[in-house]
């Protein structure tokens, strides 16, 4: 009886959990217009007071408005006075949707045993009925890009937005790159790193074979590998040392890699020449983070992205670290950081919408509000990089209206309502 009694309250749980997620939504049989807000484009323009018009799911129209008359009857219209709307906020190299209790391992879904599994890919392992997802876009971030992370090699990620049932609908861009976590030289405690070398001669053994490799046997390792010489997929480093960071640059420069992105490189400011005469891309780590050495000022890793931007280097932001799945939400507070520290507005802004979009290979439809691209976009009471006024009042993927709720709202407002004893 127990047994069946546990059965019948796991069950409870489960539906009771999944009725939670909202339905993914639909795209308006008639045109969404947009009117009155500052739109902040993510090129690094402003419409002050503008018009925006969704129609299916692509921004037909965007310009400063001039008050000629709407016709409701025929279209929804936002009066959005007072309001900011920005392109929706993307999130790369993080476990959102891979991951749901880090502290249950069953949940875990990011890491594979071995050292070299270019071959695992991270697409089909997404779950799109996550609930930490619903939390992380009703701050505005709509796409993310989840990273296996394990071994040398951890695999291959995939780029995915945040309103779909299931992987295939969720998906932008499969399989988008190899993520090779470069062998450190010493550890955290200071110890040094004595299988570096023989890591090193396995890493290179593995690209000489597949930069030499013929299908005539098929090799699943190999086969993953072969994106990277022809440009299809982006080898993302993993890497924040500068003599670790050379050696990495120089080690896919030898492979002919066409497409190299720098992740974390918390001393790239050390190597600046180097990243600007091969023109790599950088996805930075959140920099609320204590600087990497314990000689370097306190405010090291937030001056970080004002130098990139002075240097003309291409980069972004996201969330990794410990519990990076829930903290995505605070990706527009780190953008927000930087402002503080002497990036322009609409840099910060374009550090997670349009700079993002370029490195992660799907600019042509997102990271900005254009003619001709996805109606991705986000609606805000007040600043979204700033805490203290970030509240998202409507959201858009692909011209689909985004329901907001999330069950952290629903406690709130099941609580907000409690009657306590002294108010009787």
């Amino acid at each position: 009886m127990k047994k069946y009694t546990l059965l019948l309250l796991t069950f409870t749980i489960y539906f009771y959990g999944i009725s939670q997620i909202p339905t993914p939504g639909k795209v308006s049989e008639i045109p969404t217009i947009i009117i009155n807000g500052t739109f902040h484009i993510g090129n690094g323009n402003v419409i002050e007071k503008g018009i925006l018009i969704i129609e299916n799911n692509s921004i037909t129209k965007i310009e400063a408005y001039n008050n000629a008359p709407i016709d409701t009857s025929k279209n929804i219209v936002i009066d959005a006075k007072g309001k900011h709307i920005y392109p929706g906020f993307i999130n790369p190299n993080n476990t959102l949707g891979i991951t749901e209790i880090d502290a249950v391992k069953a949940t875990r879904d990011f890491q594979e045993t071995g050292m070299f599994n270019p071959s695992v890919r991270v697409l089909p392992a997404f779950n799109t009925e996550s609930k930490i997802i619903t939390t992380v876009r009703s701050n505005g971030v709509l796409i993310t890009q989840p990273t296996p992370q394990s071994g040398i090699i951890s695999g291959q990620s995939a780029v995915m937005q945040l309103d779909a049932w299931n992987w295939e609908d969720a998906v932008l861009r499969i399989d988008d790159g190899i993520h090779l976590n470069w062998p450190i030289s010493y550890y955290w405690n200071g110890k040094p790193n004595k299988d570096k070398n023989t890591q090193l001669q396995m890493l290179h053994e593995l690209f000489a074979d597949a930069k030499n490799y013929t299908s005539k046997t098929i090799n699943l390792k190999l086969e993953a590998l072969q994106g990277l010489f022809d440009g299809s997929k982006t080898l993302y480093i993993h890497s924040n040392k500068e003599l670790e960071m050379i050696e990495s640059i120089n080690f896919a420069l030898h492979y002919g890699i066409k497409n190299i992105v720098l992740v974390g490189a918390n001393e790239a400011d050390k190597i600046l020449s180097l990243i600007q005469e091969n023109s790599i891309s950088i996805i930075l780590d959140r920099i609320h983070s204590l600087p990497n050495s314990i000689d370097d000022p306190i405010f090291t890793p937030f001056m970080l992205p004002k130098i990139l931007y002075d240097n003309n280097i291409l980069f972004c932001l996201s969330m990794s670290g410990d519990m990076e799945a829930m903290n995505s939400r605070n990706l527009p507070f780190n953008a927000g950081q930087t402002v503080a520290y002497g990036v322009e507005y609409e840099k910060a802004v374009a550090s997670i919408t349009l700079n993002s979009a370029k490195i992660l290979g799907i600019s042509k439809l997102y990271g900005s509000l254009e003619v001709g691209k996805s109606a991705t976009l986000i609606i805000s009471n007040g600043d979204a990089l700033d805490m203290r006024t970030n509240q998202i009042t409507n959201a858009f993927i692909d011209g689909r209206t985004i329901n907001l709720t999330n069950f952290q709202l629903e406690l709130y407002q099941k609580y907000s309502s409690k009657n306590t004893p002294n108010d009787k």
